[in-house]
């Protein structure tokens, strides 16, 4: 299994080797290594094919550069970037990193680089970077800048990229599904200035209606207010419908114009628990004896909730993460 995967990962190299990339300019030095070549001309004449870099330190891990000035394609430069003393590293360790190799133009005083490259340094692949970084004929060409009195100077920047990214999973719920709950509020003209239910689950949340019997906000002293609370901590979509009904109809009579009924819809979550509508019914109404909302002094309520997403963050990177 780690030989085939060893396999893949060296054809995706190459594949990606194979191009060549499309290359940059910026004053900015480097900010993480520079290498000054002095007499590189005599890497040729030796018959040096490569050589790698002291160590440096980025992102509190340690890396090299490796330059090929003989690899598979004779007339190029390759670059690559290699972690060092992986030797300390967990068993199945990994990381991702952003990096660009830079090649100083001593004309111009600019740095041709690569734009960041982004890959995943791991036990079995711990070495990436550009197999045609630039030609040999445009490097040691004077008037390009890039090669001067035999000397060049190569630099990298490295950006470990940490696993601290907030992921949110988003859920798409059936919204055919209706979940229904019922209430009766009993001694309503003995009520305090706010009614709360008791906590109530539906669609595996947990919800309480926040009633004002004299109202809130622009309702107050007109309307009863009543609200929808949401006690969990997810993002959620939802579509809520409250009813007050109508006591002298039954509930096998069809005819919503006898009750007061209203619909929202709305996401809710930790930070936006509680919706609803400030001016429900007239006081004036609903203490009509001959309107069948208050019998006996108590009053019915009907909550209908279709949850049509929900937004949650996993715990786990097993949650979210694809195999690779």
């Amino acid at each position: 299994m780690q030989f085939a995967l060893y396999i893949i990962l060296k054809l995706f190299d190459l594949l990606l080797l194979s191009e060549i990339i499309a290359m940059e300019t910026r004053e900015v030095p480097p900010a993480h290594f520079l290498i000054k070549i002095e007499s590189f001309s005599l890497f040729d004449k030796y018959k040096i094919k490569k050589y790698e870099t002291s160590e440096f330190v980025a992102g509190e891990y340690k890396w090299k550069l490796i330059l090929n000035f003989n690899g598979k394609d004779s007339d190029y430069i390759s670059v690559n970037l290699a972690m060092a003393d992986t030797s300390s590293l967990p068993a199945n360790w990994e990381l991702n990193a952003a990096f660009s190799i830079f090649l100083f133009n001593q004309k111009s005083g600019n740095y041709l680089h690569s734009p960041g490259i982004t890959r995943r340094f791991q036990a079995m692949k711990f070495e990436w970077g550009l197999s045609k970084f630039i030609s040999k004929e445009i490097l040691c060409d004077p008037s390009n800048g890039y090669l001067v009195n035999d000397t060049c100077v190569f630099g990298a920047d490295v950006f470990v990229i940490k696993r601290e990214a907030a992921v949110e999973c988003l859920s798409l719920e059936n919204v055919d599904i209706c979940y229904k709950h019922d209430l009766k509020i009993s001694d309503f003209s003995k009520l305090e200035e706010t009614w709360n239910s008791a906590d109530f689950i539906d669609g595996g949340q947990k919800w309480k209606i926040i009633l004002y019997p004299k109202g809130n906000g622009e309702g107050n002293k007109s309307h009863v207010s009543i609200f929808l609370s949401y006690l969990g901590s997810e993002r959620m979509q939802i579509c809520f419908t409250i009813c007050l009904k109508n006591q002298l109809y039954n509930d096998k009579d069809t005819n919503d114009d006898k009750h007061v009924k209203e619909t929202l819809n709305h996401w809710f979550s930790a930070a936006e628990t509680t919706v609803g509508w400030r001016t429900f019914i007239e006081l004036a109404t609903i203490n009509d004896p001959n309107k069948g909302f208050i019998v006996k002094d108590g009053c019915l309520l009907s909550i209908e909730i279709h949850i049509q997403a929900i937004a949650c963050l996993p715990i786990k990177k097993s949650d979210y993460a694809i195999s690779s």
